[in-house]
């Protein structure tokens, strides 16, 4: 099953603008398990989700959208997988489509966006827009540096990349050091809260033109998505997180995103559904309002 309710003619690998990556993987989850059932929940969500965009007016999935393989990740351990995941993402980020990841558990996000970094690195800089409810920087957790609690710190701290944390609203005395000391400053809910589009623009100021989008799906508020590992209260609504994606699809290259950290509830279909839709609501952003959709070469690294 693919993603959205698609005819062939819009889900081929050879035609689609954008392609779909499911990584169900969830070896280092800390509270509840279950990411490893994201993937498969968001794509059989999206096949309710209506194709024509109620805000911008017009019907994206004609750019197409293919999905991929699901990545089996290797089970002999945390940054095996990783290298899987990167190993995966690789042909598919060098083909020239925007890649949407979905999870799985968030350590996957590391993977994707090494393979992004490295097949697109003379395209410029690149930074990574964290949309969370946990700031995921902690050095190692539960005896692995490569833990989902640690993915934000891999991806600033061991491939060099500015980060931007929106939603943040949990972290341990060793995150928070780390954050003062690499003058990492998060956009929390309670500045959201206080009115205005501020906080978008300083979210976006802190990052090149060139940005991979991470959602962890517990940036919203576990109201809305009931089905994640690890809820928080006090999160973002669709609204706030769907402005944040406008403003940064209009301003930025986005070259990349990812879903992660779905975790199905039995006799519940909401938290599915909103990924899926989120997902394509990205996807609606970027084919309307974006001027680099479609622009990108399928040769993007210098070999």
């Amino acid at each position: 099953m693919g993603f959205l309710p698609l005819p062939a003619s819009l889900s081929s690998a050879k035609s689609a603008r954008y392609v779909v990556l499911p990584v169900p993987y969830d070896a280092t989850t800390s509270y509840a398990g279950g990411t490893r059932l994201g993937p498969a929940a968001v794509l059989e969500a999206s096949q309710h989700v209506e194709l024509f965009d109620e805000e911008l007016l017009f019907d994206p999935s004609t750019a197409g959208v293919f999905t991929a393989d699901f990545v089996r990740p290797s089970v002999s351990g945390p940054k095996e997988a990783i290298v899987q995941v990167c190993k995966a993402a690789h042909p598919l980020v060098r083909s020239g489509k925007f890649l949407l990841g979905l999870g799985g558990e968030h350590s996957i996000t590391s993977g994707l966006v090494n393979a992004v970094k490295e097949e697109t690195a003379v395209a410029g800089p690149l930074g990574v827009l964290q949309l969370d409810a946990h700031s995921d920087l902690r050095d190692d957790y539960m005896g692995s540096p490569w833990s989902h609690g640690c993915v934000m710190r891999r991806i600033h701290q061991d491939l060099g990349l500015p980060i931007s944390p929106v939603g943040i609203r949990s972290f341990c005395q060793a995150e928070h050091d780390y954050m003062r000391a690499k003058k990492i400053d998060p956009i929390t809910p309670a500045m959201i809260a206080a009115g205005g589009s501020a906080w978008i623009r300083k979210a976006l100021a802190k990052l090149p033109k060139r940005i991979y989008i991470t959602i962890d799906i517990d940036v919203f508020d576990p109201g809305l998505v009931p089905g994640t590992g690890t809820p928080e209260p006090g999160g973002l609504s669709w609204g706030q997180v769907t402005a944040l994606l406008r403003a940064a699809c209009e301003q930025k290259d986005v070259v990349a995103a990812d879903i992660v950290e779905v975790s199905p509830v039995p006799g519940s279909v909401a938290t599915e559904y909103l990924a899926a839709r989120l997902g394509y609501k990205l996807i609606t952003y970027q084919e309307k309002l974006s001027a680099f959709s479609g622009q990108r070469s399928a040769k993007t690294k210098n070999r």
